[in-house]
Parts: structure tokens; C-alpha cells; sequence
């Protein structure tokens, strides 16, 4: 059997990297102005945060449609027996329910459609994870497993820097970004049950940023090895200095940086900062 791996653009997961890993990518859209813009595709990261800058409309975003997801399964059909499609969280987008939709609709390969639970790199630990064992021979059963094995120590926390954003997006009323702005309120966020819930609210970015390293630490102690990644929303410098302050205190943890890039940067904002991790 020979498996093909697919995911979408909001793994962010390096081109170079998708193509050393024969990893297929599906974009999702972030619509700016009446444009629409396939992120990954025709829209950098940069270039996402330096057009939303400011007090204009907030972007909206689009998942892939069924037919995108059908097209690539069957083109796949040629060279491959078996799909593992890996997906941001079925919680916040229908991207994974597409996927499960065009499965159903082609013939001749066998689609396993993956709901990763999460976003961003922690969602593209998983498929990076899933395109080794492939390469290595592994089947969907024997890779399906280890994803599923994988996903009981995964964990996810992302800070919102500016309250503003999300009141902008109809998701907190004037008066609490107001209050938050003046409170410096950092609220810290996590996934639950596929969906995004609040954690803790932190009065400083300093310390949410700490209470984020201690709960990586606790989790640490508990595992062998445990591989890490700092996701940053336009604050790569931050994200770096992040990085060397903390892997010198957890020699047991693997740490590479990722970005919040423009569909999931259209919800949290510029500043955001996120830590995720799972076990080695």
C-alpha cells in the first residue's frame, strides 16, 4: 500500500518542508476587502498583517470547497492506494467535514479523513509526523494509530495580545475590550472538545507568557522527550528570544518556531503568541 498525506494551509507547515515530505496542501481563503486570497498561495503572512493593519473592515475566511478536496483525492488515485487527510480542528472550520464529503465521492482510493483537534504547527506536528512514517512505508492503519497516540499528550495554549481584534470580530462587546485594554487582561486560550474555550484570564503578557512555560513544564516532567513549537502572530524576534530563554530550561523539549498566518491571524490579531506541544 502506498499513502498519500494532504492537509491544509493552516498547518503552515514551510513549503520547502511540504515538498521534501511529498505533503499536499489544500488553502483555505482570507477574503480582504471583497478580495479573495488563497493564504500559502497568493498571500504571505507579511503581507496578511501589513494590509489588516489599522481600523478597517476585519477580514473574513473561507474553508476549501468539496470539489477542491475531490479533485486532489482523485488525482492521487493514479499514484497512491490510500489518503490520511489531516485537518484544523472540525470545532472551528468545515475544512475536515469537506474532506470526509469528497472521500465519500471518490473512487479508487481510500480517503481517512483526520481531525487534528487543534491549528496551526501543533496541527502540523501531526502531518509532519504522518508524511515520515509514509515515506518510511507505514500504512493509514499503522500511521492513523500513532496520530491518535499522539494526540492524548498534545496541548495548545495561544494568548491574545489585543482585545480589540476579537470585539472587532462580534466576539466581545465594547465595554469588555475597554475594560480588558485598561486591565491589560491577556486571556489565555485552549482547545476543548474541538473548540476554542478560555483557559485563564492574565493580567500582563509577561506573565502570560510565564503561565504558559510553567504548564509546558509540568508536562515535561512527565514525559521523556516531548518536541515543542512557539507560534507567533508578526513577532518573530519575540518568538526567538522566547525560544532561547526556555530550552535552556528543558533540555528534554525540541522546540521549532511557526506563525499564526493570515486565516487563523483573521481571528486572534497581530501580537498573539501561542506555545504547543506533544510528546516526542
Amino acid at each position: 500500500m502506498k499513502t498519500a498525506i494532504v492537509t491544509d494551509s493552516t498547518a503552515y507547515i514551510p513549503k520547502e518542508l511540504r515538498e521534501r515530505l511529498s505533503i499536499h496542501m489544500v488553502p483555505l481563503c482570507v477574503i480582504i476587502n471583497g478580495e479573495t486570497y488563497e493564504e500559502e498561495v497568493d498571500l504571505t503572512t507579511d503581507e496578511f498583517y501589513e494590509a489588516v493593519r489599522g481600523d478597517g473592515d476585519l477580514p473574513t475566511t473561507s474553508q476549501p470547497p468539496v470539489g477542491r478536496f475531490a479533485a486532489l483525492f482523485e488525482e492521487l488515485a493514479k499514484d497512491y492506494n490510500e489518503v490520511i487527510s489531516i485537518h484544523l480542528s472540525s470545532g472551528i472550520s468545515g475544512t475536515f467535514s469537506g474532506a470526509v464529503q469528497a472521500g465519500e465521492m471518490v473512487d479508487d482510493i481510500t480517503v481517512y479523513p483526520f481531525d487534528s483537534e487543534i491549528s496551526c504547527m501543533v496541527q502540523g506536528m501531526f502531518v509532519i509526523e504522518a508524511a515520515e512514517m509514509a515515506q518510511n512505508g507505514a500504512g493509514a492503519q499503522e500511521i492513523l494509530a500513532r496520530l491518535n497516540d499522539l494526540k492524548e499528550t498534545t496541548r495548545a495554549y495561544f494568548m491574545v495580545d489585543n482585545l480589540s481584534h476579537l470585539q472587532r470580530g462580534g466576539r466581545l462587546s465594547n465595554a469588555q475590550a475597554i475594560i480588558g485594554s485598561l486591565l491589560q487582561v491577556k486571556p489565555l486560550l485552549h482547545f476543548v472538545d474541538t473548540k476554542i474555550e478560555p483557559f485563564e484570564k492574565i493580567r500582563t503578557r509577561k506573565k502570560a507568557m510565564k503561565r504558559i512555560v510553567d504548564l509546558l513544564k509540568e508536562d515535561a516532567q512527565k514525559h521523556e522527550a516531548l518536541q515543542a513549537v512557539i507560534i507567533h502572530a508578526n513577532r518573530e524576534q519575540e518568538a526567538i528570544e522566547w525560544k532561547d530563554e526556555i530550552s535552556a530550561e528543558l533540555p528534554n523539549v525540541s522546540f521549532r518556531i511557526s506563525h499564526f498566518g493570515p486565516v487563523i491571524g483573521t481571528h486572534l490579531g497581530e501580537g498573539s503568541m501561542g506555545l504547543g506541544w506533544m510528546k516526542k
